[in-house]
């Protein structure tokens, strides 16, 4: 197959990479993913990280149209690097406006997820962070309850840790025994609260019950004034926005939880994903090369 000169190495095994035998398109995959760091690989480290031969490597690149694996890795260095091109592409879009003079919605909305996420990210969170790792961590069980919106964020959490954690529980799936389950909670057992404007009774009676039995509460919340943080050990505060709902800043707290609970637990948390892995793949439910 003939590549126009101006076609990158992206493009071109996008273009190819489904008419190519099955380790071949594993290889193209895995670069596909990875294009950022290949640039800096032998031909050894892509075919052991890849889990394919240095003889698919080469038949690979042979597709592609190279004569050998240093043109491709130059190439795919060189397409890694920021050019000024693409950072005057990028500023321009951020300059963009309409007949009316505003920003574009997904640039505004864009904007508006980055400086709350860096407005979020300081030293106080940073400090509550390692503590809310440490009791999720030390914990018989982790319970997590959220409402209304922030339901879904409880919902999340529970997603990515259940995983490879098997010590999370999600207290608001049946409502009518809510309290039963609270008043069973055992003392080494944490709960991670999600209280955001505007406050619901339902959480705020719900962590007074709790804190009264002596369980201890991290509360991911808005504003200090929210009403249970007097009950809360922990207290991870992510910032809002005046402009736009979002829940860009809980969405990466609860996955650098996640990665950092993993982290902790990592042997364990490694056998088990590859476990998850192999039954996921047997019966069919994610697609395997």
């Amino acid at each position: 197959m003939a590549f126009d000169q101006q076609t990158s190495v992206i493009d071109k095994i996008v273009e190819i990479k489904d008419s190519l035998p099955r380790k071949q398109r594993k290889l193209c995959d895995y670069i596909l993913k990875n294009h950022q760091s290949i640039g800096l690989m032998t031909i050894k480290e892509l075919s052991e990280n890849a889990q394919v031969g240095i003889s698919t490597v080469m038949r690979t690149v042979k597709a592609l149209g190279y004569t050998n694996f240093n043109e491709l890795r130059k190439d795919l260095y060189d397409e890694s690097i920021p050019t000024v091109s693409k950072w005057a592409l990028k500023k321009s879009i951020m300059e963009l406006e309409d007949e009316n003079g505003k920003k574009p919605t997904l640039v505004k909305v864009w904007e508006e997820s980055v400086n709350l996420l860096n407005r979020t990210l300081d030293s106080d969170l940073m400090a509550s962070f390692d503590k809310a790792v440490d009791l999720i961590v030390h914990s018989r069980y982790t319970h997590v309850f959220g409402t209304r919106p922030y339901k879904a964020m409880a919902l999340y959490f529970e997603l990515l840790l259940g995983e490879f954690f098997p010590n999370i529980r999600q207290l608001g799936y049946d409502t009518d025994v809510f309290y039963d389950r609270i008043l069973q909670l055992d003392a080494d057992e944490v709960v991670v609260f999600f209280s955001l404007e505007p406050y619901t009774t339902r959480i705020i009676d719900a962590a007074k019950l709790i804190h009264s039995q002596g369980n201890q509460i991290i509360l991911i919340t808005d504003h200090l004034s929210c009403p249970v943080v007097p009950y809360a050990t922990v207290i991870l505060k992510v910032e809002v926005s005046e402009e736009q709902f979002s829940v860009v800043p809980i969405v990466a707290l609860l996955e650098a939880l996640s990665i950092e609970i993993g982290k902790r637990t990592a042997g364990e948390s490694v056998e088990k994903l590859k476990r998850l892995e192999k039954i996921l793949q047997k019966k069919k439910i994610t697609y395997s090369y």
